[in-house]
């Protein structure tokens, strides 16, 4: 049976004209029989993109406890002394996450934070530096507040800054008119600076802040409203953790949106919880060590998100990491509701036609020139197959590309 599927995709791929000048790879796997029903250049290495989130999500179930832990303390006299772990739900905008922010809010003792736990850079190795004033590249740290992002509206004739806190770092560019109405950070500083000319009524953005140690302890005292200190302390082995949010309500956050920031910060947390070094590159490699050495090809990992194009990994890499998804969740209703879903959620929503009964779920990842998508599907007679499909270095418009690709993938969910 497998071999006649393996006959019936192959021509599939051999009657479209859309996949003739890039690079293609491609793999189908049968979860049941363990075997490979169909490759196409499956042993051959691809820019992932955010396919990259399969390895940070993994990483969250065997590393992470039931829930986030959110911050390090102890408490000497009447101070409390607290670090960072990285947690980005600490009241990120959809997650929320205040149980952290409330054990501060009402601690009666002196507050004092403790910098100096990550030691990597503000962006992810390989990142676009000229991506810094977008919201999907918030910058990396320990404690992160509120997404690391400022969200500006508009309000009456002028703009609406949130954080307040950050409204005097905003001013008009007289000298610059009749553009297209944005905001532009200072590459290096919170200065903002938007054009004279006339604000649309419904317009919104979000980017970036620059992160620093001041940057934080401002912030937090500014939404705690109440003084918050600094101190250089290295922290102690037996510190007690505050933890947040349900691990996979956060998980669940970072696949069906693709959120980057999350993905970065949670390699800061897996850090925290292995008693690692709070370095991407130093959890990577542990994650690699240990629960990763049953992957066919070695990839070659270097952030949480994929934004990074030094990101490098196999179609049959892929599905082995699919497998590995599926038998340590080991409940497909619950795996599927934490994945986007063809035609219904998340960065599948739109792909696929509209329903409510969706037969894919998986991740999408798309930087220029490259769409992939890997994940599980679901047939007609019930079956779950694995695939990855990895698309590299096209000129096509990704809707082609993406329309292909759904074909492909419903037309294996109607025939076997």
């Amino acid at each position: 049976m497998d071999r006649k599927i393996a006959r019936k995709v192959n021509r599939q791929f051999k009657d479209t004209k859309v996949f003739k000048q890039h690079h293609i790879g491609f793999a189908l796997y049968n979860r049941e029989t363990k075997n490979m029903i169909f490759e196409k250049d499956a042993e051959k290495y691809f820019t992932p993109a955010s396919n990259t989130k399969l390895f940070t999500f993994y990483a969250g179930l065997k590393i992470l406890p039931d829930s986030i832990p959110s911050l390090r303390f102890i408490e000497r006299g009447d101070s409390l002394i607290f670090w960072g772990t990285g947690d980005p739900s600490f009241l990120q905008s959809n997650l929320k996450g205040t149980k952290a922010f409330d054990f501060l809010k009402i601690s009666a003792k002196k507050l004092y934070y403790a910098a100096g736990r990550y030691t990597g850079d503000f962006y992810g190795k390989g990142w676009q530096w000229d991506d810094y004033n977008d919201y999907y590249q918030a910058e990396i740290n320990e404690l992160p507040i509120l997404d690391n992002l400022i969200q500006v509206k508009s309000k009456g004739n002028g703009i609406q800054v949130i954080p307040k806190l950050f409204e005097d770092c905003f001013s008009v560019d007289s000298a610059d008119q009749g553009k297209t109405f944005s905001v532009t950070r200072h590459f290096n500083e919170n200065v903002f600076k938007y054009p004279l000319t006339a604000i649309p009524a419904s317009f919104t953005q979000q980017l970036p802040y620059k992160v620093s140690t001041t940057a934080t302890i401002a912030l937090l005292a500014d939404t705690l409203g109440k003084e918050v200190g600094f101190l250089s302390m290295k922290m102690p082995s037996n510190a007690e953790t505050v933890y947040n949010l349900k691990r996979d309500s956060v998980l669940k956050e970072m696949m069906l949106p693709s959120d980057n920031f999350i993905a970065e910060q949670l390699l800061l947390v897996y850090a925290n919880q292995a008693d690692l070094e709070m370095n991407a590159e130093k959890v990577i490699d542990y994650i690699e060590k240990n629960y990763l050495a049953s992957l066919p090809d070695k990839p070659k990992w270097v952030d949480g998100s994929g934004l990074s194009r030094y990101n490098l990994v196999t179609p049959r890499d892929l599905i082995r990491l699919l497998e590995l998804i599926y038998d340590e969740v080991n409940d497909p209703k619950k795996l599927f509701s934490m994945l986007p879903a063809g035609g219904m959620t998340g960065t599948l929503k739109n792909a696929y036609p509209r329903t409510n009964d969706p037969f894919v779920f998986g991740k999408t990842g798309t930087v220029s020139n490259n769409h992939n998508q890997s994940g599980y599907v679901r047939t007609k007679k019930g079956k779950i197959y694995l695939f990855s499909f990895m698309n590299n270095n096209y000129v096509l418009p990704t809707a082609a590309v993406r329309t292909e690709m759904v074909r492909i993938i419903t037309y294996i969910h109607e025939n076997f």
